[in-house]
């Protein structure tokens, strides 16, 4: 039984069952037809998913690993805040017209810092770390730039990746302050897991554990049938999780670089809205 499909279904059935429902507040997200989206929701959630053991991608519902895959290196390998260079639609939303979400997600990762190293954006400052300075405890991105955020057109809801190396493992801790939990948050756990898996491959590293911090878990009001349905169903066997060996470069990685061997998720045609 897929690891992954126990902490989904725990974790919804928590919200579910627990959780606080937002109806007394005036809420910024809507729905198409102009309706406030609420959600019942729980504080300080953390999942933790022992990459060694399985690839936390759950079978309860179909999850689209190269197109989460694609998004994860539009931001960490692209630097990119353009939707136009991304696979899916999901940014569409919120894009102005030449398809730039403002100085968000990949803008603030490929801005360069001093260093006494050297100078270095985020993601090259965590590459020289781990493979000169593995035993350090500051590798961390961090794009909620208080400073940009005006020029975001929406706040980063996954900001932060810790990475720890011990006993030749590598671990990280990926904090969220929002996650639309039905819609969301497998798929974030797919890229940051397969992000992991990347950075440990690139730095003669194995893969350990991804610790996922979420401030904000929620189910919006029109998933919560969808959610129960969802989580009514049978878990099956996690797949295989299949990276090309030969890369020693993390920017060569393309979505062709992975693969899921025996991945049997259940059919799931249901359209699922989402609030904006």
């Amino acid at each position: 039984m897929s690891i992954a499909d126990k902490i989904f279904i725990d974790m919804c059935q928590s919200i579910l069952t627990n959780g606080v429902k937002d109806d007394e507040f005036n809420v910024r997200p809507r729905w198409d037809d102009g309706a406030p989206a609420h959600t019942i929701k729980q504080f300080g959630v953390v999942n933790r998913y022992n990459l060694a053991e399985e690839f936390p991608i759950i079978t309860l519902r179909p999850t689209a690993l190269k197109l989460a895959i694609d998004e994860i290196l539009w931001i960490f390998q692209k630097k990119s805040n353009n939707v136009n260079e991304l696979k899916s639609k999901i940014w569409d939303n919120w894009a102005d017209e030449s398809g730039s979400i403002g100085k968000a997600y990949g803008y603030q990762l490929g801005v360069k810092h001093k260093y006494a190293e050297g100078e270095f954006d985020q993601v090259d400052r965590l590459l020289y770390d781990l493979k000169h300075n593995a035993n350090s405890r500051r590798i961390i991105t961090n794009i909620y730039n208080h400073a940009d955020l005006n020029e975001m057109n929406l706040y980063p809801c996954a900001y932060s990746l810790t990475l720890n190396v011990a006993k030749g493992r590598l671990s990280g801790i990926l904090n969220q302050r929002s996650n639309d939990v039905l819609v969301a948050n497998n798929w974030n756990v797919c890229q940051y897991a397969a992000l992991i898996h990347m950075f440990a491959q690139v730095s003669n590293l194995k893969v350990g554990e991804l610790v996922h911090v979420i401030a904000d878990a929620h189910i919006y009001d029109r998933h919560v049938d969808l959610a129960r349905a969802v989580i009514a169903k049978e878990p099956r066997p996690a797949p295989k999780f299949i990276i090309d060996k030969s890369i020693t470069n993390f920017y060569d990685f393309t979505v062709d670089s992975f693969s899921l061997e025996s991945y049997n998720p259940h059919e799931f045609n249901e359209k699922i809205p989402v609030a904006i």
